[in-house]
Parts: structure tokens; sequence; C-alpha cells
């Protein structure tokens, strides 16, 4: 990777640390900008990281209005809004086919927790399951599907850096059973499963049929939490469109966090799991 940080959630710790500094300093947003000679959606974009390219000079002025003096919070902001300039790894040839801002995410992401029901997680997919479901997704052009394979692969990196994060995935056994790409691909999929469950960072339990109804009926959904406070959980629900989800609310991340919880309780241990996978692929022979 050319960055082991992602430019977008130095952005998100930067726009919430100055709507802190602001707060501090007593001012409203409208004063704010008043006193710094601004339109007033200026700064309220800031706040809601709804820039693209923070500048240093603009940080600056805003810790002056502030009155934030202290050089070591001045530095350490001023290096977010460099930081947050950058380009990410994946900004690029791949930009188009890696979709969405999931990535943006996950490059700094220390812990990720998935739900999947009818999909392996794309970190899991193998390149011949990955270009099934684009096939599938209706993708024809044959060029555009392994572009996209490339860069659902590319995203893996993040599982193999010298620090990896931890990622633990619920899956439904609904997941499993269908035969994405024939009965071969679907066996060396859960082969592929099986081998990175025996990560130490790595956890996969399956939800078996059995359990009936369960906390998560109405799709998946991901958890991504990170190493520091300055930036908090969220959770990203893909909707199939350019719209998909990104919840920051605290309430918002309890009631997922619960819910992921209560599926947890649905399924079967790791060890388990790891055994139901290993019948479903000898089915598959």
């Amino acid at each position: 990777m050319t960055h082991i940080y992602s430019p977008t959630v130095r952005r998100r710790r930067l726009s919430a640390a100055l709507r802190r500094a602001r707060s501090d300093a007593g001012l409203t947003a409208e004063a704010a900008a008043k006193l710094l000679g601004w339109p007033a959606s200026k700064v309220t974009r800031i706040e809601r990281n709804e820039w693209r390219r923070p500048t240093v000079s603009d940080v600056t002025d805003m810790l002056d209005v502030y009155g934030v003096t202290d050089e070591a919070v001045r530095k350490a902001m001023s290096t977010l809004a460099r930081q947050a300039r950058e380009r990410g790894w994946w900004e690029g040839e791949l930009r188009a086919e890696l979709g969405g801002s999931l990535v943006e995410f996950e490059t700094e992401a220390s812990k990720i927790r998935v739900f999947q029901a009818l999909l392996v997680p794309g970190l899991l997919q193998t390149a011949d399951y990955a270009r099934a479901v684009f096939r599938g997704g209706m993708i024809v052009d044959q060029d555009m599907v392994e572009r996209r394979v490339h860069a659902r692969l590319a995203r893996q990196q993040i599982l193999e850096r010298d620090h990896p994060l931890n990622l633990w995935v619920i899956l439904d056994e609904a997941a499993l059973i269908k035969h994405v790409g024939g009965p071969a691909v679907m066996r060396a999929q859960i082969h592929h499963l099986i081998d990175m469950a025996a990560r130490p960072n790595i956890g996969i339990q399956v939800v078996p049929n059995t359990a009936g109804a369960h906390a998560s009926m109405s799709g998946a959904f991901t958890i991504l939490s990170y190493p520091t406070p300055d930036d908090p959980e969220l959770v990203y629900i893909e909707t199939g469109t350019n719209g998909d989800l990104y919840l920051e609310g605290t309430e918002e991340i309890e009631r997922y966090t619960l819910k992921y919880d209560h599926i947890r309780g649905s399924a079967l241990s790791v060890e388990a799991s790891v055994a139901r996978m290993m019948n479903l692929a000898e089915q598959l022979k």
C-alpha cells in the first residue's frame, strides 16, 4: 500500500477535532464564520466532513479564531490536514472498480465485524468466487469483470500487512450452500474460508439453517472500529447503489452492536463452524 492510513479517516478525524475546538471556544458555527470572514456554510461543511481537500491555511485560521495555542495540537491538526489531502492507494486506476467509500474506511480500521446472509464477504472471497459474483450481477464485459476481481483482491491487502486488523465474520449458512460459480468454485471458496479461519486475527462463525430466524434477517452489515477514540466506530450497510449507508450515531452503533451480539448467540462456535464448513465442502465433491 502507498499509505497505511486513510485520507478519508484523517479528514473525518480533523472535522471532529475542529468541531470540538469551536465548541470549546464557546462559538456557534455562524459566529465562527463571521470572525473568519467565511460563509457560515463553509464552517458547517467542514464540521460535517463534506470537504474533499482540507488546506493547512484554513485549519490554521480556524485554530487562531478558536484560541488554540498549544503547539503540539496545532502541529497535529496541520499534519492531519496534509494527510487528508493525499491520495489513498485506491485512488487511481482501481477507483471506479472499487466503488463507494468502504475501502477508504477499511484501510485504517483495527477491527471489522461482518454479518453476511447470502454472500461471502469481499475480504475473504477467492478470485473465482468474486468473478462469479460479478457475472451474476449482470456484468457481461469480461475486461470489466477482471478489473473488478483485481480491485476486490487488492482490498484484501489489509489482511496481509505486518499488523493486520482483526476480522470477525458471521455467515448465514445460506451463503455457503449456494453454488456460486458451480460446485468446484464453491468448494475452493469454502476451503479458503477454513484456511483464513486458522489465522489468529480472523474468526468465522456460521449461523446454521437449524437456528431459524435470527436478529438480522433484514440483511448484511459491517461494523468498523478504530484504534483511537478520535475515530469513532461506524456501521456500513450496502444498498446496491451509490447511496450506501454509513451510520455514526451513538444509538445506531449500539443498536447494531447489540444485533451483532445476538447473531453470534445464534451461531455455531468457531470450532463447530469450521467442522460445518468442512462437511459442506465434502458434499461438493
